[in-house]
């Protein structure tokens, strides 16, 4: 299934200090081949599936907003996009994150040592990983770091979904769409929050890209790693190269992602039965999909770490609900206010904590 609306998206602009070591756009390629085929759909129905995820999008706008109680400014619609528009989209994320801290190393240790540490770094992997992540994501707001940020829909994997589920298409597709707009809303009503989280990002980055001089030391450490990567909870594969500094690092930007996530998961079902009807079932179904994966599939998950983020859905909706009930939805939004005022790992996990150290 593609989308007719694809050409919206921005020219590609994978031109930096990291595209000297990373051919993105065979990234981009390898992602766009090795994408499994979307469902079986005619041209009229992709026509239809598009417009009525545009609708859904525009719909959702004002029931998030009074659900959040957050002041968004009106952007550019959602863009509905096929699985290679969605690799293509993440490629250009991986390679402006990449820039600075390329950049950074270039002139630390020259280009040789960079050859060496960016030939760990394959494009076809890269892709690879973006493929099989493709068919996954139903829906992204896409913090583009070198161009305008946009809210994404993927119109296979929605269509894909609701198959599965034997779920009222409209309903399924508005809940969907609340999800993601409260991504937008979050990022809009609260102008610093792209930035910092592109510069966790960076850091993050930076902080695991080993140096030469480091790799055979990471790769030692990699071996006793690789039992918590297979673990469900653990970081994936990129955890087996992690030092205590850096998973304190990956602790952080993980309690980050939680709020974000468990907050939109909160604002989709408490949108509620006034504008989706049968979201009660919607909610189950999905959360058992999400739990009845095959052997196989629960494996890739583990190594690529999607039972951590899975995770977060749960625990961060857990810490949204728990403030709620304490100080409501204006006491919840002090949380928006500056990067100190973000939870933190440990107050993540025991939501009493933040609401302490932030209404004392």
């Amino acid at each position: 299934m593609t989308s007719d609306v694809t050409n919206e998206v921005e020219p590609a602009s994978t031109v930096g200090a990291s595209s000297r070591y990373v051919d993105w756009e065979f990234a981009k390629a390898t992602g766009a081949r090795l994408s499994p085929p979307g469902p079986k759909v005619s041209r009229r129905e992709v026509a239809a599936v598009v417009a009525d995820l545009k609708a859904a999008a525009a719909y959702a706008r004002e029931p998030v907003a009074a659900t959040a109680q957050l002041t968004s400014p009106d952007d550019r619609p959602a863009l509905v996009v096929d699985r290679a528009t969605w690799v293509a989209a993440n490629v250009e994320t991986f390679a402006a994150v990449m820039d600075p801290v390329v950049a950074t190393m270039d002139r630390a240790t020259g280009p040789a040592a960079l050859r060496a540490v960016g030939a760990k770094v394959s494009a076809a992997e890269a892709g690879a990983l973006l493929a099989f992540l493709s068919s996954k994501v139903l829906g992204q707001y896409d913090l583009a770091p070198s161009g305008s940020p946009r809210l994404m829909l993927v119109a296979p994997n929605i269509v894909e979904a609701e198959r599965e589920l034997d779920v009222d298409p409209t309903d399924f597709r508005r809940w969907v769409a609340m999800h993601e707009e409260t991504h937008r809303v979050q990022f809009t009503a609260v102008p610093w929050l792209r930035q910092h989280l592109l510069d966790l990002m960076a850091d993050l980055t930076g902080s695991i890209a080993p140096s030469p001089e480091e790799l055979t030391e990471r790769l030692a450490q990699a071996s006793k790693n690789l039992r918590q990567a297979l673990t469900s909870g653990g970081t994936g594969l990129a955890g087996v190269f992690l030092t205590a500094e850096d998973r304190a690092k990956v602790a952080a930007a993980t309690a980050v992602m939680s709020l974000l996530e468990g907050h939109a998961d909160v604002v989709m079902d408490e949108v509620g039965p006034q504008v989706i009807p049968s979201v009660s079932v919607i909610r189950d179904r999905f959360t058992a999909r999400r739990q009845g994966r095959g052997t196989l599939d629960n494996l890739l998950r583990r190594l690529l770490g999607l039972e951590a983020k899975m995770a977060q859905y749960v625990e961060g909706a857990t810490f949204v609900r728990s403030v709620t009930s304490v100080v409501g939805v204006d006491g919840f939004n002090a949380v928006w206010t500056s990067p100190e005022t973000l939870p933190t790992p440990d107050e993540i996990a025991a939501p009493g904590l933040w609401v302490g150290r932030v209404h004392g």
